[in-house]
């Protein structure tokens, strides 16, 4: 019997010692990540914005992390290729994502099989900066102003067009809100990408569009396009004299362009956590910041929380105007 007995208690011995070295185990492999390299998943061609954004950051959060960050470029589809190659990967903090608002809060109104949601299968991070756009009309458009701008496409329904370098963006989108607002005054002419729908504006085939400052800035300057007002809640130090749309007496006309970085939904939070705390310190440093607003960005940091009710707000803005223009994947 006692022979028996201390066999039984060497067997629960065993067992609770086993136990304890598996969680030991679980704690010490969760405090290791990360454990290799991070790929970090931009939806679009290589050389854009996002990669301007990302490499003055990527040094000081590689180092503090230990570990490196690549950039694995996933274009196609609007960006809903690579936004959807990181909503169905592990959710090991291995695979981010680094894309403007349209990829967390437009596409999935425009595309009817997705596959995911990207409110639901992803998991954001933070906010890391926004691109005022300019609203810029072509030389042979007599408004001066956005309010002499509103009149006249109204008087002249089917006129006047407007362009966006892509279906689906901020862009895209501010433009068809105005047009809709207007009673659909405007006809829409897609290009894809900014440099052959800034030729068309110079040329005066394309009526009026929107841009962030990098992409106009010679041509405003040179006069060859005329910027009637600022998407944004504050004008831009370099344009001071353009009002905001506010000012202009058209609040509802902001559609800024966001960047922000997210992760797969059921990421764990201290991953999620750590990545925000890289981010936002960054974010902090001057030189960061500075080659960001060289890109025509303004860094506005935003934590996961507030990143969170952000996107549904801007999911819920952009919904309905997809859905009153009728708006779908080119």
């Amino acid at each position: 019997f006692h022979r028996l007995k201390e066999r039984n208690l060497d067997i629960r011995f065993k067992r609770l010692a086993l136990a304890a070295l598996t969680a030991l185990a679980s704690a010490a492999s969760a405090q290791e990540w990360p454990a290799k390299p991070i790929r970090v998943v931009v939806p679009y061609t290589p050389g854009g914005v996002a990669e301007a954004i990302f490499r003055p950051m990527a040094p000081g959060i590689e180092q503090r992390l230990n570990q490196r960050l690549y950039i694995d470029n996933k274009p196609g589809a609007d960006g809903t290729i690579g936004t959807g190659d990181v909503a169905r990967a592990a959710p090991d903090g291995y695979s981010i994502l680094l894309a403007p608002t349209a990829n967390y809060a437009v596409t999935q109104h425009m595309y009817r099989n997705l596959g995911f949601d990207p409110l639901t299968s992803l998991d954001p991070v933070g906010t890391l900066c926004e691109a005022p756009l300019i609203i810029t009309v072509s030389a042979n458009v007599p408004s001066k102003n956005l309010k002499e701008f509103i009149d006249l496409i109204k008087a002249n329904p089917g006129k006047y067009n407007y362009g966006s370098p892509g279906s689906g963006s901020p862009a895209h989108l501010t433009m068809a809100q105005i047009s809709q607002s207007t009673g659909n005054s405007m006809v829409y002419v897609p290009f894809k990408g900014t440099a052959p729908l800034a030729l068309a504006m110079l040329s005066g085939d394309v009526h009026v569009s929107t841009y962030s400052l990098t992409a106009v800035a010679g041509q405003l300057k040179a006069g060859k396009l005329r910027a009637l007002a600022i998407t944004s809640a504050q004008r831009m130090a370099d344009i001071p004299d353009v009002p905001t749309t506010a000012e202009a007496g058209f609040p509802q006309y902001n559609g800024t362009n966001w960047w922000v970085v997210g992760v797969p939904h059921g990421t764990p939070n201290r991953i999620v956590d750590r990545l925000w705390n890289e981010l936002r310190v960054a974010l902090a440093e001057p030189e960061v910041r500075r080659r960001i607003n060289e890109t025509g960005h303004v860094v506005t940091p935003k934590n996961p929380t507030e990143t969170v009710a952000f996107l549904k707000a801007e999911s819920a803005r952009y919904k309905k105007i997809v859905e009153d223009g009728k708006i779908t994947a080119e």
